[in-house]
């Protein structure tokens, strides 16, 4: 394929990708499900050249930075506080799971080796941090189901990765050592949070001295490839290190950033993360049409792989559910014994974790970097996509079903101890206190005296607000409405002024960037 040709698909699938999300928006799907089928549908339209999808280049170019975006939005608290079950899911989970796709995969064509199981057992084994981002941005989950969530996607990568190194290598050389892998997986994941240790002390000492905006969101955008391929240089794991990075850049970002930086970084990295991922979806739909053509044709892949697929993929989500509940009775047995931290799921968050295994892009670039030789190649591929599919298809359409069903009730012990209106009471109480000290000089004289008042105003009016919440709310959105008409109101006169010759660009600019600032206020406070 000519270079501009290869330029002209890349638009074209991103004009496909706005097609499709305002597609799904109007329908009410998930927009990782309108994205996966029209990439299958685009796959297949007559003329269009096949799309070969490098594995290597799509893990390098997608992973590190949808890794990053999940490290940096996490609340770290919470994260740490759920650690040891979140490595039940991203460790334990991925290997039982691995484990009981190995045996029944055995068991449906006994002359596979097993080492070839095993490979098809950790490609699907792992949930997929893009495919779980996809489907939570459009459910609402109490606090710890949403950070056990979010912490086994953004761990379990290197369980998988782990697990499929060693089973290809055992399908080479014939051996397999569980102690050895344990040993490996072990020293990988030490050394990538070495790594990423070093890679976000670096990059939060370099910022500090960087002094220009532009340059330290930058910056800050190629810190996840840093970290990932620095990882992978050396030997370790790319994930653990570009995870690590994002944990420590997120914890020091609210000190290192300005407020304008904050804002323009968002804005871009925003837009960044949301075609990275469209296009991930989309990329794993176009694929499809190699997968077919590998295995003879959609007729021969029905036929002869369609029953082992299907057995595969309900034996992958009873083995999450079977995990997920087995540990979930550890945990009420703990409880029992007097573990006060113990806190069991129920069954119905028991329930829902158990059906938000969703995989996707790791799982097929594993599958498609199978050496072409590899015993049981064209089936482990096309079970790979069948996996990728329903997971997406099925548990990604029904998921906020799920979650109704359950009625989930967020614990006392996961809920903050103050709400938003006590932080800000808090804030304006500490900012008042500091205008009190500087509103007098040396001598006690009074010499910022409207400043003073404005900030007493504030914080008996936020206090006040705090303790009457309810109250208040419906003034308070009236109020802001009109504050937004205020505003809509000096925008058509800027841009009239503007029209008319009166003012300049740089007015404008200034002008209008204060407006958006005030708009900005007045949808938060609504929020």
């Amino acid at each position: 394929m000519e270079p501009t040709q290869l330029f002209e698909l890349v638009i074209a699938m991103l004009l496909a990708i706005i097609a499709l999300h305002y597609a799904a928006h109007r329908l009410g799907l998930p927009p990782s499900v309108a994205l996966l089928a029209g990439g299958a549908l685009l796959a297949f339209v007559p003329g269009l050249p096949a799309i070969t999808v490098d594995p290597g280049l799509v893990l390098v170019i997608f992973l590190p930075p949808l890794l990053m975006d999940g490290a940096w939005s996490i609340a770290l608290v919470r994260l740490r506080r759920h650690m040891i079950g979140i490595a039940s899911l991203a460790v334990g989970a991925v290997f039982f799971t691995c484990a009981v796709v190995a045996v029944v995969t055995h068991l449906l064509f006994p002359s596979l080796p097993w080492a070839a199981c095993a490979a098809l057992g950790a490609i699907v084994s792992p949930p997929d941090a893009v495919s779980a981002r996809a489907v939570l941005e459009r459910v609402r989950l109490p606090r710890r189901l949403q950070i056990l969530l979010e912490g086994e996607s953004l761990l379990n990568d290197a369980s998988g990765l782990v697990l499929f190194r060693f089973a290809v290598a055992a399908a080479a050389t014939g051996s397999f050592s569980a102690v050895e892998a344990a040993a490996s997986f072990l020293v990988l994941a030490l050394g990538g949070a070495i790594v990423g240790v070093i890679v976000g002390t670096a990059w939060v000492k370099f910022v500090r001295r960087l002094g220009d905006e532009y340059l330290i969101i930058a910056a800050t955008v190629l810190l996840a490839w840093i970290s990932y391929l620095l990882g992978e240089l050396l030997h370790v794991s790319g994930v653990i290190a570009t995870v690590t990075t994002g944990l420590i850049a997120s914890w020091h970002q609210h000190t290192v950033f300005s407020a304008a930086m904050r804002m323009r970084g968002t804005s871009f990295w925003t837009v960044m993360i949301f075609l990275m991922e469209a296009s991930v979806f989309t990329l794993i739909g176009l694929s499809l049409r190699d997968v077919v053509e590998r295995g003879g044709g959609f007729a021969t892949v029905i036929a002869t792989m369609g029953l082992p697929m299907l057995a595969i993929l309900v034996m992958l989500v009873i083995a999450r559910f079977a995990w997920v509940f087995a540990s979930d009775l550890v945990i009420r047995l703990c409880a029992s014994l007097g573990f006060k931290r113990a806190q069991p799921l129920g069954a119905g968050g028991a329930t829902v974790l158990s059906w938000t295994g969703v995989r996707g892009v790791v799982t097929l670039a594993l599958a498609l970097s199978l050496p072409g030789e590899f015993p049981g190649r064209d089936f482990i591929l096309a079970t790979s996509f069948s996996v990728i599919l329903g997971t997406v298809l099925v548990q990604g359409t029904s998921l906020g079903r799920i979650i109704a069903w359950a009625q989930l009730v967020e614990p006392e012990t996961e809920r903050a101890r103050l709400t938003m209106s006590q932080a800000e009471a808090a804030m304006a109480q500490a900012q008042l206190g500091t205008i009190q000290n500087l509103a007098y000089d040396p001598e006690g004289n009074l010499i910022h005296p409207q400043l003073l008042e404005r900030y007493q105003r504030r914080a008996t009016a936020i206090v006040d607000y705090a303790a009457r919440t309810e109250h208040y709310i419906p003034v308070l959105h009236a109020h802001f409405d009109v504050v937004l008409e205020a505003v809509a109101t000096g925008r058509r006169e800027l841009i009239r002024l503007h029209r008319a010759g009166d003012i300049d660009d740089e007015t404008l600019q200034e002008l209008e960037r204060d407006l958006d600032l005030e708009e900005l206020s007045a949808i938060s406070a609504k929020a």
